[in-house]
Order: structure tokens, then sequence, then C-alpha cells
């Protein structure tokens, strides 16, 4: 075997995030050279690897992005370039998800492969739904057939004839087109018209739904009830069970759109889990560090230097700018840090410098009255911030007359990830964010509320929307997760509201 060849793991997503993922398939979505992803995967899970080039070759239903000779041999040349390649594939890779196809490509190109398993849709989107697809008493088997086959014009699955006469449950996948005929096919070969069945959209699916009731009317509810693809049919007296789960959490079924950059993300999708929320990441930043025109050694020229950082963002592209220059840390002896705001002095305080300022509210005007407040006679000021600030600090502070040079350490780069049309709240952590989502969708979802992180993104926001918002309490992750859950508790009969 070439030893320059790579390999590719083919690793179940399973329906949900990453807490549906098995250890193995994160430990190798964080070491990969490159992921081939699929389209109902959750979007976060492409955070698991940083280092990894990114190759989306998403299907669904009607909407074929890339056909499967195609990412076949994809993946067939990524491997013999020579990178570990992971094939992140929804639910199962071998439950219809085409993995045994992918498989017979990489063993005839001679690539070494191997499969991690995942969580299926055909058994957690039911359970999720509280319907479990086999109960003692009730079923004791259960079978999952794909809704649909390639033949031409096709669409029932076959030998449904055979299948109606089992006792066990009946699990359809991608079968919501042809409900209609699988329903009635079934009845024509015996199954009891009030056979309980239910239709099921969940996990990762943009539009959640579960619609209950037989055989004989399963289609038609799910018709009325709007249920899109992709959706899960249950067929058998299981589908008349209902195990919804009984731990109630503040934000059960709260569909909460995000806009923002990875790392706050993953933090606000990480108390919003907690919470019961589900997560859309609706436009998500990239942050690029950009050149400066600025030595990093004038940091080391003595003191009378203030170092001023505005967002946690910042704080990491400067650090990462000091370490590429071999910069020791004890050469900073001289200069004063200022932050933003308990956020940015967080994250300053994890690469071992404490603040010297910190004003009580995070905005750019109260950092700038502090600073007038605090830089001493002879003083000089380096101001660090993202290229879609608006200036004002610097301005300030000119207009007070301290010395002061601003640069533009980084910038964030937004690109649309997944339309929030059924978001019951939609999340803005910056201005730059507000402007980027407006650009690619020109308006807020309708019966969305929109929150915004802070005045200034409010302020963002309010010059593109005559829509009612809200405005976290504080400008944080946590001040964010605070303002929707009072609002939601409000709204759903709060007595004090």
């Amino acid at each position: 075997m070439n030893k320059e060849v790579g390999r590719v793991y083919l690793v179940g997503a399973g329906c949900g995030g990453k807490e549906w993922m098995t250890l193995q398939g994160l430990e190798l979505l964080g070491s990969c050279d490159a992921v081939v992803y699929d389209a109902l995967i959750d979007p976060a899970l492409l955070d698991e690897a940083p280092r990894a080039e990114r190759y989306p070759a998403g299907k669904r239903c009607g909407h074929h992005a890339t056909p499967q000779n195609e990412i076949n041999a994809l993946l067939v040349r990524l491997a013999r370039a020579g990178k570990t390649v992971v094939r992140l594939k929804g639910g199962d890779p071998f439950v219809f998800g085409r993995g045994g196809e992918e498989i017979l490509a990489l063993r005839e190109a001679g690539v070494p492969y191997a499969e991690v398993p995942g969580i299926s849709s055909a058994i957690a989107i039911p359970a999720a739904a509280g319907i479990p697809v086999t109960h003692r008493e009730v079923s004791r088997s259960f079978h999952v057939i794909t809704g649909h086959t390639n033949a031409s014009g096709d669409v029932l699955p076959e030998s449904l004839e055979t299948l109606a006469a089992l006792q066990g449950t009946l699990v359809f996948l991608m079968g919501l087109t042809g409900l209609p005929g699988i329903a009635r096919r079934l009845i024509e070969a015996g199954k009891a018209p009030d056979t309980p069945a239910a239709v099921v959209s969940g996990g990762n699916a943009p539009h959640r739904a579960t619609v209950r009731g037989t055989l004989a009317d399963i289609a038609q509810k799910a018709r009325e009830a709007g249920v899109q693809a992709p959706a899960i049919t249950v067929v058998g007296a299981v589908a008349a069970l209902d195990m919804t789960p009984t731990v109630r959490r503040p934000l059960d079924s709260v569909r909460v759109g995000l806009v923002g950059t990875p790392v706050f993300l993953e933090k606000l999708e990480k108390s919003f889990h907690a919470l019961g929320a589900a997560t859309v990441r609706t436009m998500a930043a990239q942050v690029r560090r950009l050149p400066l025109d600025f030595l990093p050694e004038e940091l080391c020229a003595g003191h009378g230097r203030w170092v001023v950082l505005t967002s946690a963002n910042g704080v990491r592209c400067f650090f990462q700018w000091l370490q590429e220059a071999r910069i020791d840390l004890r050469r900073l002896g001289g200069c004063k840090f200022a932050v933003i705001g308990k956020a940015t002095g967080s994250a300053l305080e994890r690469h071992g410098v404490l603040a010297d300022l910190c004003p009580e509210t995070a905005t750019g005007a109260a950092l700038a009255q502090a600073l007038c407040q605090t830089v001493g006679s002879g003083e000089e000021v380096l101001l660090f911030r993202s290229a879609s600030s608006d200036g004002a600090l610097a301005r300030i502070l000119e207009d007070h007359q301290i010395p002061v040079r601003d640069f533009d350490l980084y910038d964030a780069v937004f690109s649309p990830v997944e339309s929030p049309e059924f978001a019951d709240y939609l999340i803005f952590a910056s201005a730059g964010g507000v402007k980027a989502y407006f650009q690619q969708y020109g308006a807020l979802p309708k019966g969305a509320a929109a929150v915004c992180i802070g005045p200034v993104s409010a302020e963002a926001l309010a010059a593109r929307s005559s829509a009612p918002f809200l405005t976290a309490p504080e400008i944080s992750a946590e001040g964010i997760v605070r303002c929707v859950l009072d609002h939601w508790t409000c709204r759903n009969g709060c007595p004090a509201c």
C-alpha cells in the first residue's frame, strides 16, 4: 500500500448536536484533515473539526446538491492526497445513508476505510416524539423501510404486502411523498385501517412536527398539518403510545436562530440546550486576522502604552499575533491593558493577563470615558479592534487630545448557514451580524422575536427594521439567554406579566 494514501472514516452524526455522537466520532473530527458532510447535520459539529477542509455534499429531498458518484470520487481524491477524511453522515451511515456504496468505491480505489456508527433517525426521531419502536406486549420487532426506491417513477417500497402481515412496527424513512400510496397499499394488503400511525419530523430537520392518526387518515392529517420532508412515518400499535418526556425544561420546544462568530455561538448553544431550546445557526462568521502596520516589538519598548481590546475575538487574535512573532509576554510589562467589558476581560485573563481597566457598562462609549479619565500625560493608546466597528472610540479619544493609534486587527466574514424561517427567537451578537443578516435575508422572520446583545447592535437593527425587538440586560451570552428566558416565561403565562 502506498504510504502516501490517507484514509476515510464514515462517521454517523446522529440526529442532533455533538451530544448525539459517539466519542470516537468526535475524536476523529478533531484530528481529521478534511470533512465531507451531509446537509442535515448540525452545523455546529463542524466546529469540532477546526483544522479540516470542509466539503458540503448534502442531499435534501428534491435538492440533490452533489451526485453520489461525485461524492465517491471526492472521498477517493482526498484520501489519495494523503488526507485523513471524515465523511460525516446524518443518523447512521449504514441505515439508508449510502455508506455501503461509498465503501465499495473506496475499496475499489484501494483506500483504507472504517465505519463509525451513529444513532439512526429510525429510532431517535420517533423516540423524541414519545414513540418507542418496540414495547413489550405491543411490538416485539420493528422494520425499517425506505420510503422510495431507485426504480424510475416508483416511489413505493417493495413487498408492501409482506410488510402488511407483520405484527411489529413499520418505520418508513424518506416516505412523506409516497405516504398516501403506502397507506393505501398497506390497507389493501390487509392492514387494518384503524392501525395507529404517526408522522414525525425532528432532530436537525428545519420544520419540526408530530402528527398522529390512523393508517386511514394519516396522509390527510400530515398534509393538513403542512409536514415537510424529511419526516419519518411509524405504523403500528406503538404509534398510539405517548411517552413524551415529563422532565420539563424552561425552553422546551423553543427554536432559537443565532447570528455570530462560532466561539460565541458555541457558548449560546450550550446554555440554550441546557434549558431545552433547539438552536439554528443562521449566519456564522469566520474571524480573519488582518495584517498590521505595526511591529509587535514596539509593545516591548518601555512604559506609557495602553493596549485596548474590544472583544474576545480581538483578544484571541492579539495573542496569536504575539505568538507568531515569538514575543515573550514578560516583555510586555510596561503595557497597561483596557478591555470593553467583563467577557473580554475574562478572555484576557485566560492568557494570564488581568485588565487594568474595565468599565461597568460594556460599550465603546463607556470604555472611551474610562480611558479619558485614566490615561496619563505622555501615555499612548493602541486600539486593536474589528475592521467593521465604527471607529467612535478612537474619535472620542482624539477629541480629548489623547494620542491614539487605531488598528484593524481582525474582520468577521459572515455566511448563511440555515434559514431562520421557523425560529421563535433570532439572536444578534453584533452590529456586523445585523448588517450581514439583512444583506442575506432582507427582513426578520415572521413570528420571531429579535434579541440584540447590546445598544450598538440594537441601533443597527432599529435602522433596518421597524419591528419591536429585545435587548439583553447585560452584554454577554448570559445576558442574551436570560433575556430570552424571561420573555418566554412572561409570554406563556407569567402572573407578573
